[in-house]
This record gives C-alpha cells, structure tokens and sequence, in this order.
C-alpha cells in the first residue's frame, strides 16, 4: 500500500469515528437544550395557573387555542406525599383539536391550597419526535461525513504529493541505479531539511557501496587471475611427475589426487573469472544465437560422457528459439543447466528439454525433495553434494540471465526439477 493511501485511509477511520461521536454529543446536547427551554415555558404557565387558582380567580380554558394544555385535579395527602412535587417527561397526548396523538412534555406538579387541599397540575406543551430529529441529525452527519471524507481525501493527496515530491524523485534515482554501474547525479532539489540529509545520506552510501562492490570484484578477479598462473605450472609439474617411473602405485594415485584438486581449482578460478567480467559488464559482443543447434550439440556431448548411467534424454522442439547474447555466454549458459540435469539425475534417470518460441526448459528426475528457489541461484550453495560440483553454475546461469534482460525459473512437479529461461522477465 503506498503511503498516501494509508495515510487517507486512517485519516478516514478517524474522521468517521469522530463525526459519529460528534452527531451523538450534537444531538442529546440539542434535545437537552429544547428541553429545557421547554421547560422553562411549562414552568411559567404552571405558576401562573396555581397562581389563578389559589386567588379564586377563572382558570384559563384547557383548550384555549394554543399550544399549551393543562389538566388539575384534586389528590389525597398520601398521594402528595409519595410522589415528587415537580417532575418533568415527555408523554404522548390526544390534541382534542388535531384529533391525532402527539408527542408532548409534560409538567407535573403538586400544589397545596390554604384549606390544606392538594392537587395535581398537569402542564403540556406538544413537542417534536426524538426518532424524526435523530434521524435528520443522521442523513445530514453522513451527508457531511462523505463530503468532508472526499475533500480530505482530495486535498490530502494533493498536499501530500506536493510535500513528498522530494521523496518520489529520491526513488525514480534509486530505481535508476545499478550496482558497479556509474552514479548518476542526484537532482533534488528541495527546502525540507528531512529530505537534503535523506538526499545525502543516499549519495553518500550509494557511493561507497559502489566502490566496496568494485574493490570486491577487483579482489576477485585479480585473485583468481593472479592464481591460474601458478596453478597451471603445479598441474603441469604434476604431469611430469605422474610419467616418472620410478614412482610407486600409491604416491601415483596421491599425484593424480593432487592434479585433481588442482583441476577444480582451475575450474573454480575460471567461472569466478568469468562472472566478474559479467557483473563489470566486459562481455559486449552479441549476435544472434540458434538456441536449438547449441543444445543438440552440448547434448550429444553429454550423453556419451554420462552414457554408463543409463539418462536418456528427450528433446521437444516446438519452435525455433532464437537469443541476441555473446555466443560463449549462450554455450555456458545452455552448458551449466543441461550438465546440471545429468549430474543431478540418477541412475536410469531422465532429462527432458523442451523449447518453444520463447522460452527453454531443462528438466530432470529428482533425487530428492523440491529445492528451496531462494537459495539454489547463491554462489557455493550446494543443496546435495555432487562429485566436481563448485556450487557456482546456477549462480553464473542467473547471472547470465540477468545481463541479457532473461528470467530464470525453477519448479518442482511431477518428480522433475525443473528449469525454465524466457525471453523476458515476466511470467507464462
């Protein structure tokens, strides 16, 4: 969710939870206000009426044209004394005039004359319906709720973009980077204090991980460059040794075991080579490749050199597929992942290759459970321990990929791992 969003959003909770309580304190604060305003009018003609009658003077008639009505009769003292001697409520009345029933207040009073005689006063004023004035209070809060929920929503945005200008900027120059890649310069301009030392900071640790990245990759290259020369001279030495004759049968297979570990020492120093020329993006040539001949060939190549253990290989060829790479990269790119499916294939087993128009896959007979898809594309990870295997050929696959704008797919189904590379980087 982007910010402005959940800003508006909470912004909204809030402005509904506030306006609720605001129409509900609105309205028994109004009610309570009529009341009482009502009340003081009851009030006034009930002191008028006991006044009329404890002077002997005519009542005013019940029904005198107005809104007020009154009824007066005689209680005992028991009665007097039991009830309250003013009591305000509201009660529903018959208007003999309208001829239908009312909601009124009413004013209850008990009063005593000078022959020790009480009464009762009842004084009415019709009123307004309670259930007619909350729901008005209601439609009109809702009313007002969404038409200040969409000028906040609208005036919110508009501020909020305006104020984090800086902010969209500082990330359209961060999705502009890439790492080893040289730093663009970083226009953002902006009066915000918040925002220069964010700018800032971001130049400032874009800078130094570009340049630990590069020492990083200088080291490596120069090491494994540095050291295939050296190596070269021991395995050569090595081979010399090995044609000795006077050597015994035990310190031969201790030289051949030597030259081996010197080989995938070789081996090693080579693709790390290779995948810092990749990352520095030294390999530029590019032609276009026929997909389909590189795997016949690779293949045929490991068929004959796996052929004891019994994988067969079935090749489906919807299409021709064709890449635009440089053509060593195609070869080790199609190279690694076919060779992976042999190597990683038991005995008996099957690797299957399908290719269409627009992507290659590479599947093979699993010995073991489904990998774990955020782990396999790391360098020296090795989920199963192979023979020879360096742990770096899906890295160099993934990286190859990359470069070129391809995605690499792994997934588990039906028993077979399996690889997909498509053309581009979203899904089929």
């Amino acid at each position: 969710m982007k910010l402005i969003s959940r800003i508006v959003s909470r912004l909204s909770v809030a402005l509904l939870i506030l306006l609720a309580v605001w129409a509900t304190m609105f309205h028994y604060i109004m009610v309570d206000e009529i009341n009482d305003e009502t009340d003081d009018s009851l009030e006034e003609y009930s002191e008028y009426i006991i006044m009329q009658a404890l002077a002997g003077k005519e009542l005013p008639s019940a029904d005198n044209g107005t809104n007020n009505s009154y009824h007066i009769q005689e209680v005992t003292a028991e009665y007097a004394e039991q009830v309250s001697h003013v009591e305000y409520f509201d009660r529903e009345i018959y208007i003999e005039s309208m001829k239908e029933t009312e909601p009124a207040r009413v004013l209850r009073t008990i009063f005593r004359n000078a022959d020790n005689r009480y009464y009762e006063l009842n004084v009415m004023i019709p009123t307004f319906e309670k259930s007619d004035i909350l729901a008005t209070i209601l439609w009109w809060s809702v009313s007002l709720y969404i038409i200040l929920l969409l000028t906040i929503i609208a005036l919110n945005a508009w501020v909020i973009y305006r104020s984090f200008r800086p902010l969209y900027a500082l990330l359209n120059w961060l999705d502009g980077l890439t790492l080893g890649g040289e730093v663009p310069p970083l226009k953002n301009d902006t009066k915000v204090t918040e925002f220069r030392r964010l700018n800032e900071a971001m130049l400032l640790n874009t800078k130094r991980n570009n340049e630990m990245y590069e020492e990083q990759r200088s080291f490596i290259g120069n090491a494994s460059h540095e050291m295939q020369t050296p190596i070269a001279i021991c395995i050569n030495r090595l081979e010399i040794l090995a044609n000795d004759p006077s050597l015994t049968e035990e310190q031969l297979g201790e030289v051949l075991k030597v030259m081996q570990t010197l080989d995938h020492l070789s081996r090693l120093n080579r693709t790390l080579l290779l995948l810092a020329k990749i990352e520095s993006s030294q390999v530029t040539e590019s032609s276009e490749i026929d997909v389909n001949k590189i795997v016949k060939n690779i293949t045929a190549d490991y068929s004959e050199v796996y052929s004891a253990r019994g994988i067969s290989v079935e090749t489906t060829e919807e299409a021709l597929l064709k890449f635009t790479m440089n053509e060593s990269l195609a070869s080790t790119l199609l190279s690694n992942l076919i060779k992976n499916a042999f190597v990683h294939s038991p005995e008996r087993g099957i690797v299957n290759i399908h290719i269409s128009s627009r992507y290659i896959s590479i599947s093979n007979t699993a010995e073991g459970d489904i990998l774990d898809e955020k782990l396999i594309f790391r360098r020296f990870y090795q989920d199963n321990k192979k023979s020879g295997s360096m742990g770096l050929g899906l890295s160099l696959v993934e990286s190859i990929c990359r470069i070129y704008g391809m995605s690499i797919i792994y997934d588990f189904r039906n028993g077979l791992h399996r690889f997909t590379i498509s053309l581009s980087k979203k899904p089929f």
